[in-house]
């Protein structure tokens, strides 16, 4: 019985949904990439980058967002690196960001990007 239980809690229940791409950040400034989006919240974002990042420092990233029609929409936010550490992925530094100044279109990221990859209730069939 306790075998059974241990399967049933180490199970994953839950299908990992994986992105088919990364989605670069950019330095603003210099539109040069300075890494991967992590994540993403309301307040802040994590950055995957082959360089640690300055924990304190301000930065100007720029998320360049593909549109069906092969445009893109470009959002710039203004961040404040609060931890850097080393990813998993050797030569790969995590760090966290948060927000000091973002557009409304970055909210509507965050907000497509939680309803892509959040379970919603079907309609009730009649």
């Amino acid at each position: 019985m306790q075998d059974e239980l241990r399967i049933m809690f180490t199970d994953r229940r839950i299908e990992r949904h994986q992105l088919p791409y990364f989605l670069r950040v950019f330095n603003s400034v210099t539109d040069k990439p300075i890494g991967f989006l992590g994540n993403v919240s309301e307040d802040g974002l994590m950055l995957i980058s082959q360089l640690p990042m300055m924990v304190g420092a301000d930065f100007h990233l720029r998320l360049k967002i593909p549109c069906g029609d092969g445009c893109q929409q470009v959002i710039d936010l203004a961040a404040s690196c609060l931890w850097c550490h080393e990813d998993a992925t050797p030569l790969h530094y995590d760090a966290g960001f948060s927000l000091l100044r973002a557009p409304p279109e970055y909210g509507q990221l965050v907000e497509a990007l939680r309803q892509y990859f959040s379970f919603q209730p079907l309609p009730a069939s009649a």
